[in-house]
This record gives C-alpha cells, structure tokens and sequence, in this order.
C-alpha cells in the first residue's frame, strides 16, 4: 500500500479494526469512497481491507479504481475481473471483456480468465478450448497448464503430457506459488495414467514448495480446540446473552475438504428455495468483534458492547453481508471451511440456523486433499503429517459439537449418501426446512458457477467410484496413519 498521512481514513479504518470496531471501519471506508479520489495505487489496500471485512460492495468498487489508475494495465483489469468473479458478479467482467479490441481480448491470460469462468459453469470443451488457445500463445503459461490438467483425462500417450514435461524444465523460474501448481497438475496427468509413484512424487515436490511458504501449526490449533471445547459446554454458553435472531435464510454445510460438502452444496442448490452458496467466510468477518473467536473474545465482546442484543447484531452484519453476495431473496449454503472452530458462535448468534456434517472415511478425504492444490491456503494439506494432525483435531471437535447441538447438526457420512440417496437427500431436505422436490436428484444438471475442486464432480450424477479411493495406496498414507493415530 502507499505510503499514507497520519489522517487518512485508510489508516483510521485499520486501527479501528485492531480496537475490533468493525463498524467504524466501514464507516470510514465508505467515507472515502463517497470522497476521496477516483482513481489510485492506495485503492488495492482498500480493496483487500474491505475484503478482509466482508464489505464486498466496497472492495469491488475500491479494485475497479485500482484498475483505471493510469498507467492502466491488463494485470489490473484482470484482478478487477477476478474478484468481480469471485463474488458471483462474472457477467461483468465478462461484458468488459466484450468491449476489448480484437487484439486484447486474445491475450494468452483473457483467454485464461474466459476459461476458468467457462469451466466453472460446468462448460468443460468451451474452456479446453480457451485454455488450448492460450497455450498456443504463450506455451509456457503454468497456471493454464494446471486448469487444462484439471479438466481433461489423459493417456499414457498423451501429447500434452510431453508437453508439460518439456514445459517443467523452466517451471522453477516463475516462483514457488506457480511452479508448485503446475507440479500438483502434472501429478494429476500421471495419475489418469495410473503412474501413481510418478504421481506422488511429483504432489510431494509442489507440496513443499508450498510449506516452505506457510507452515501449519498444529499445536496452536491443538491448543485452540482444547479451549472450545473446555468453554464451549452448556453452563458456559448460559453466561452468553441470548440472540434474537430468527432468520433460517442461511444452510450450513460442515465437513473436511474433499469429503462431500460440495456434492451436498450441489444437492441444496438444485431446490427451488435455494437460491446459491459457496465458501462465504462472511461469519468470520461478522465475528471480528470477539477477536480471535473464542469464548473469552466473546464474553469480552459482551461486556464492551452497550447493546442489548449483542449477538442479533452481528447475526445482522452476517446476513447484509450475504444479502450484498446474493440478494434478499432465496436460502443460500454456506460452506466456508473450517466452520467447526467457530461453530459455537455461528449456533449461538443464529438460534434458528441448521447445520448439515458430511463425514467421510479419513483415508479417503486424506489422498485426496493431499492430491488437490487448493485456491485457498490450506497449509495443513501439504504433507501426510499435517493432514494426520489436522483430521484429529477436527475430529475431536465434531465429537464435541454435535454432542451439544444434537438437534441442529444432521450428520451425513458420504458414502451412504452415495450409497443411499433416496434415504439422505430426504433427511438433508426436512433438516434443512426443505420440500421434497425432484431437482434435487438431478442436481448434475445445475448450471450454477463452482468454484472449488469439485467442479467436474458434481457436474455428474450421484457414484460410488469415490468410496475406497485410498485402496491401493496403503504404503502412501503410512506416514498419515502414523499422525492421526498417534
């Protein structure tokens, strides 16, 4: 960011979120909004501090001055863009796009960009497509080897395997963040080509890479799990100031990467109440307030505040904040990640709200988020160790949570939803205050945007092939056994 006064709003917005007044830090961005200029370098720090905060409207507005700062550049416009796709708002983008000379719009990473948003909509030869052209005019372009790799199967024979082989030689020059998500995209061309040892060991390269980056730490982890679930018990949530809010809109859907809650996200989306959803992270925000989420944050939150309904107050900033991302009309799902570290708060501050567990077996969900490179950091997902680490602490949580909330928690194990879908949507459906429909079944032919690695998954209908899919890799997952039962 640029170097600031002393006065700037900017600054006065930072140090108000440092003092956990979220509300006078969007008063003060909205200020300068209204006010301050209408273009310049200082509108990316406004953006990503908006974003930080869940003011989307903000950040979006905020990233499109940015974007006109002269020297204008394609860089910029295509951070504009993705962000405006991230929050559900791509048609814009996609609009400008339209509006570009011949020449621009066939730059090798407008052609990227059009594929990723074709994809995403579940349009997988229009983004081969995009993606082939782009290749064609810049070769070595690594993110657009990974999104090929991600939307194609490939042979033993495959040119475009040689290819990225050829490609590979130069991959460490382009810097870790890139280089290992290239690695994580060939790993998953030699797996389609059943060479899995190749495979592993070429996750294992990107993996750390990515480590080195950020490391997980697990004992702070650890340690913030022991204390949820020590403050978290009936006498303790008797001491927090009951909330009044009565809104169902929102749907959670709670579960580890790669074990089922996009299928099930799919499944909800496909109800005619349900209007979309996603990995929101907007209760997070709502909840800065309290700090670091805990239960003493809480309780300090309570006594700082004047209000009479502390916690309906920010159940309200949770629901602007997903009425500027979707609308005032329709449920939505909400399956941000990592929700069982504040699901306390969330079932606190949200009386009537609803949580659907999806359960998968550990060695399954393991393989496969270690063989998955995700958009978000996920630190602990880089080693076998870490997952290990990581699922246990979950694990203990889930034990706690749903032994408090035993009526608000429906837990869904994956493979007897797979198994069993005439027994499970019905049960998901009436948890979730859901009539009975028939889409929901269909839910494959949902053409809404998805933006996780799920994407080519839930474009097909409900299967078994998943269940078991670590059978074959025991000598991999050793070191994950280890962890977990240690």
């Amino acid at each position: 960011m640029a170097t600031l006064p002393q006065n700037n709003r900017v600054l006065q917005a930072i140090e108000a979120l440092k003092a956990l007044d979220r509300n006078q830090a969007i008063s003060l961005l909205q200020t300068e909004l209204r006010v301050g200029p209408t273009t310049g370098d200082v509108w990316l720090g406004v953006s990503r501090l908006a974003k930080q905060i869940g003011e989307i409207d903000i950040s979006v507005e905020a990233l499109r001055r940015y974007a006109l700062t002269s020297p204008s550049s394609l860089e910029r416009q295509l951070q504009y863009w993705g962000e405006l796709a991230s929050v559900g708002r791509s048609e814009t983008a996609l609009a400008e796009i339209d509006l570009l000379s011949v020449g621009n719009s066939n730059h090798p990473n407008i052609l990227h960009f059009l594929g990723t948003i074709a994809g995403e909509r579940g349009h997988f030869a229009e983004a081969e497509e995009y993606f082939r052209k782009s290749i064609f005019a810049s070769p070595n372009l690594l993110q657009t080897w990974f999104a090929l790799a991600m939307i194609k199967t490939f042979s033993a024979d495959d040119p475009d395997l040689a290819l990225m082989e050829r490609v590979r030689r130069n991959a460490m020059a382009a810097g870790p963040e890139l280089h290992a998500r290239f690695l994580y995209g060939l790993a998953k061309a030699y797996r389609d080509c059943s060479e899995f040892d190749k495979a592993f060991a070429l996750n294992e390269e990107g993996a750390a890479l990515k480590c080195r980056q950020l490391p997980f730490d697990a004992s702070r982890l650890s340690r913030f799990a022991d204390q949820l679930i020590s403050d978290f018990d009936p006498e303790g949530i008797g001491r927090l100031l009951p909330s009044n809010n009565d809104s169902s809109r929102v749907i959670f859907v709670n579960g580890l990467p790669r074990s089922g809650s996009t299928l099930i996200e799919q499944i909800l989306t496909s109800h005619s109440q349900v209007a979309d959803g996603g990995e929101l992270n907007f209760l997070r925000a709502a909840l800065i307030p309290t700090g670091d989420y805990s239960f003493g944050g809480a309780i300090e939150y309570q006594r700082r505040t004047k209000m009479h309904d502390p916690w309906h107050d920010l159940a309200d900033h949770y629901h602007r904040m997903i009425s500027m991302r979707f609308g005032k009309s329709g449920r939505i799902v909400d399956k941000t990640l990592s929700q069982s570290q504040f699901m306390g708060l969330l079932l606190h501050i949200l009386p009537k709200a609803k949580v659907i567990w999806v359960r998968r077996a550990p060695q399954d969900a393991a393989l496969s988020c270690f063989q998955t490179f995700f958009s978000a950091p996920i630190p602990w997902s880089w080693s076998f160790e870490t997952i290990g680490q990581y699922f246990k602490i979950e694990d203990r949580l889930f034990e706690h949570w749903t032994k408090l909330f035993p009526d608000r928690i429906l837990v869904v194990p994956y493979e007897e939803l797979v198994s069993d879908q005439q027994k499970w949507i019905p049960q998901m459906l009436e948890h979730a205050d859901l009539r009975q429909e028939p889409e929901v079944y269909e839910f494959h032919t949902n053409k809404r945007s998805v933006r996780t690695a799920s994407v080519q998954q839930v474009r097909q209908p409900i299967s078994k092939s998943r269940i078991n899919s670590a059978r074959g890799h025991e000598k991999h997952l050793v070191r994950f056994w280890d962890s977990y039962r240690a």
